[in-house]
C-alpha cells in the first residue's frame, strides 16, 4: 500500500511537469521590457538663404572735373539776384545734354530763368558740335570772348540762347526774361563770367 502511494505522488509529479513542458519557464522571456519603438526624427525643410538683392547700378556716368569747374555757381550769378531753381534744362540746351552734361538753373523773382549746363565730348571737339548746333530763332551778335575757340547766340521770342566751345568742353547759357531785350541783356551781362569759367575749366 506504501509502495502505490509512492508511485501515485511520482505519477502526479510527473504529470504536473510534463504539463508545464509546453510554456515558455525562461524568466528573461516573461519580463524583457518591450523593445523600444524607434525615435523618427522629423525632417526639418531645407530653407535656401535668399540672396541680397543687388544695389542699383548707375547708368549716369561720372562727369570730368572739367566740367564741374566750367559750370556757374551761385557766387558766379549773385548779381542778377537770382535764387536756385529746379528742373532739368529746356529749349536748344536738351539737345546738347549727354551722360557727362551737368547744368544749374536759377530763377528771377519777375519769374524769369536762368539755366546754364556744361557737357564734355570725348568722342570729338566741342567746336564741331557748336558749329553744327541750329538753336531756334534769330542769330544774336555778341562781343567774342578770349580764350574761346568758338561762340554762337541765337534769341527766340524772350529766350536767348549762347553756347561756347574750348576743347572738348561745350558751356551752354540760356536766358528767358520777360521780353526779348531783357534776355540779351541778361545774356551780355553773363557772357564774360561763362567765358571765364570755361577758361578756367
Amino acid at each position: 500500500m506504501r509502495h502505490r502511494q509512492v508511485l501515485a505522488v511520482a505519477t502526479v509529479a510527473l504529470f504536473g511537469l510534463s504539463g508545464c513542458a509546453d510554456r515558455p519557464n525562461d524568466l528573461d522571456t516573461y519580463y524583457d521590457d518591450p523593445a523600444p519603438t524607434p525615435t523618427v526624427e522629423p525632417v526639418q525643410p531645407s530653407v535656401r538663404p535668399q540672396a541680397a538683392p543687388a544695389p542699383p547700378s548707375s547708368t549716369r556716368a561720372p562727369a570730368p572735373a572739367a566740367v564741374f569747374a566750367a559750370l556757374l555757381t551761385d557766387e558766379d550769378v549773385a548779381g542778377e539776384e537770382v535764387v536756385p531753381g529746379e528742373g532739368e534744362v529746356s529749349g536748344c540746351l536738351t539737345g546738347l545734354t549727354r551722360e557727362t552734361s551737368r547744368s544749374a538753373t536759377w530763377s528771377y523773382a519777375s519769374g524769369s530763368k536762368l539755366e546754364h549746363q556744361v557737357t564734355e565730348y570725348a568722342d570729338r571737339d566741342a567746336s564741331a558740335v557748336v558749329t553744327r548746333a541750329d538753336c531756334a530763332g534769330k542769330r544774336l551778335t555778341l562781343t567774342k570772348q578770349a580764350g574761346v575757340e568758338i561762340q554762337r547766340a541765337w534769341c527766340e521770342g524772350t529766350t536767348c540762347t549762347v553756347l561756347l566751345a574750348k576743347g572738348k568742353l561745350v558751356s551752354a547759357l540760356s536766358v528767358t526774361a520777360g521780353t526779348e531785350a531783357r534776355a540779351t541783356d541778361a545774356a551780355k551781362r553773363l557772357l564774360p563770367i561763362v567765358a571765364q569759367r570755361l577758361r578756367s575749366a
